[in-house]
């Protein structure tokens, strides 16, 4: 039986991009076992894949806040002691990055990535035994998919399959909702307070609770402000990835800005508002069964009005 180790670690758009690749792998490998190595904070989602058979927690992003201390070094030290205890018969990091690059180096096994005229960063590919040429305006999940399929010998085919079952995800709620994901990390993403405001006020007028996830006290601060001007909104309870996306599974409606709990959504086939402003939906945008609206556009950001004429083809649609 194949063993086949990914390397897509982060960030959490980028995590849910590469389901696809998993899925249509399995479909077209079905002898095949599958592990996925991913940054520890998004592990709980990974695992929500029904195809993975192990989940390697990486934790790099914590390592270097602390790499002096001795209990970065003993972390780092067990990760390559587990990475390296099975050997895959084809290792694919679909990340493209030196990061991803070298942790793909430390597995044992053949290692595939992106070419030099294909990744994101040149160096990677000095890591890898064998290099593939992948166009680098696709979208994302076409990359990956594109990737994959090159390196276990077939060719991508039909609509991208997350591999995900909202109905069996999905909490059991009392009142229809609507989840805001008005939270980012990048400012130049967000939108007014008065914006939200507005959509939530149309959300409650149509009959829906409205719910407001956060990640940071100042998101948690932001999203208090917002639900105190909307009738039947509330903030949510912080929680894990996984139990996130078992909230969106729930929700009759998301609208967010481009943020990774938006492809959550998208993942899922929840009708789906995304909001863009800063990024290019062409290469990053949401995709999945569900009804999907996109306002907005890198350097053209929706106004109120944009964003409840998508809400409305959305609920329209669903």
């Amino acid at each position: 039986m194949p063993d086949v180790l990914f390397i897509k670690t982060s960030s959490l758009g980028d995590v849910i991009h590469h389901m696809p690749a998993l899925t249509e792998a399995k479909r077209n490998r079905p002898d095949a076992r599958f592990a996925w190595v991913v940054e520890e904070q998004y592990a709980p989602l990974v695992a929500l894949h029904p195809l993975v058979g192990e989940v390697l927690p990486v934790a790099s992003r914590r390592w270097r806040r602390a790499p002096s201390s001795p209990g970065t070094w003993e972390e780092i030290a067990e990760f390559i002691k587990r990475i390296r205890a099975s050997r895959y018969d084809e290792i694919i990091d679909t990340q493209g990055l030196f990061r991803s690059a070298l942790l793909a180096r430390l597995a044992r096994g053949r290692r595939h990535g992106y070419d030099v005229r294909s990744i994101r960063e040149a160096p990677a590919a000095w890591f890898y035994d064998v290099y593939h040429r992948v166009e680098k305006k696709l979208h994302a999940i076409a990359r990956n998919r594109a990737l994959t399929a090159l390196a276990l010998g077939y060719r991508p085919q039909g609509a991208p399959d997350f591999g995900l079952d909202r109905a069996s995800l999905a909490h059991a709620a009392v009142q229809p909702y609507a989840v805001l994901l008005h939270a980012t990390a990048r400012r130049e993403k967000r939108r007014e307070e008065q914006s939200w405001i507005a959509v939530g006020r149309a959300l409650a007028a149509r009959g829906l609770d409205v719910l407001l996830p956060w990640g940071t006290e100042e998101e948690r601060e932001r999203g208090n402000r917002i639900a105190a001007n909307i009738s039947q909104a509330r903030v949510a309870d912080r929680q894990a990835l996984d139990q996130a996306a078992r909230v969106i599974a729930g929700a009759s409606l998301v609208i967010g800005v481009d943020t990774g709990l938006v492809h959550i959504a998208a993942a899922l086939g929840v009708p789906l508002v995304a909001i863009f402003v800063d990024s290019e939906p062409g290469l990053t945008g949401p995709m999945g069964a569900g009804p999907i609206a996109i306002a907005g556009g890198k350097g053209a950001p929706p106004g109120p009005a944009d964003v409840l004429a998508a809400l409305d083809r959305v609920m329209a649609a669903a």
